[in-house]
């Protein structure tokens, strides 16, 4: 689903779906299923020359990763299928982008970003808001989460998948993340990320998937952020930069209003 996984929203009272995705599924997102179309409504997906995922967390506010290179993108909401103009889609300009003021691209630190959309979205069965998080939540090696996206499904290839994926990965220990199998620390693996994949391998986010939401325990725990060059490995499980405290401070002050 993102090698720097990028180019690798329910109401506040909706419900998150979270499926359960069979360990013998066939190899997709990398090891994942396609969704049932538009169940996941929160999910947002970011187009320019490259591809990024993204979650509607406001009518008018995409929460993404900092690394993502928008420009002059466009954001697609409702959407299931890239290439397909199905009547749920709703396209956006994008008319401000602020990157969390502590991002430090080099060590992949506080890949957060926020997009203002130029209008608001219409809420419906297809497109709605993800509710943020009300603690600050550090989920514990061993938990089941999800991670969706349209980004590759076998390393090699460049281009998308053509529809939404989602694959069911495990929280990894930062201590064995940063050991000398995995990241040796390079970079840093910090409590402002979270590590996760399978511990055998082959299940994992990779390149287009970058800014789309970390689900755990049905909530919005996460952003996909990086991972090695070749996606799915045991070393190089996938990252993401999770919210914390600080994090979702900013982002409710930086897009106002009651969430």
């Amino acid at each position: 689903i993102l090698n720097t996984k990028g180019a690798r929203p329910l109401s506040a009272s909706a419900t998150i779906f979270l499926l359960v995705i069979p360990r013998d599924s066939c190899v997709d997102i990398i090891g994942g299923v396609e969704v049932i179309p538009h169940s996941r409504p929160y999910m947002a997906l970011i187009k320019w020359n490259e591809y990024c995922g993204g979650a509607l967390i406001k009518e008018n506010w995409v929460l993404t990763a900092a690394h993502c290179k928008i420009d002059k993108g466009k954001v697609l909401l409702g959407a299931h299928s890239i290439s397909e103009k199905e009547e749920e889609q709703q396209t956006f300009k994008i008319s401000r982008a602020v990157r969390y003021p502590c991002y430090n691209e080099q060590e992949k630190e506080n890949d957060i970003m926020l997009l203002k959309l130029q209008k608001r979205a219409k809420i419906n069965k297809a497109v709605k808001t993800i509710k943020l998080p009300n603690t600050d939540t550090d989920p514990k090696p061993g938990t089941m989460c999800q991670v969706a996206g349209w980004g590759i499904i076998k390393n090699g290839q460049r281009k998308p998948s053509n529809i939404l994926r989602a694959v069911n990965i495990t929280i990894i220990d930062r201590r064995i993340c940063n050991d000398q199998n995995h990241y040796n620390y390079n970079p840093i693996i910090t409590k402002n990320m979270v590590c996760a994949g399978d511990k055998n391998g082959g299940r994992d986010s990779c390149t287009g998937d970058s800014g789309g939401p970390l689900i755990c325990n049905g909530e919005l725990t996460g952003i996909t952020s990086f991972g090695k060059l070749k996606c799915g490995t045991i070393q190089g499980p996938g990252v993401y930069a999770r919210l914390t405290k600080t994090h979702l401070l900013w982002i409710k002050k930086t897009i106002g209003g009651d969430l």
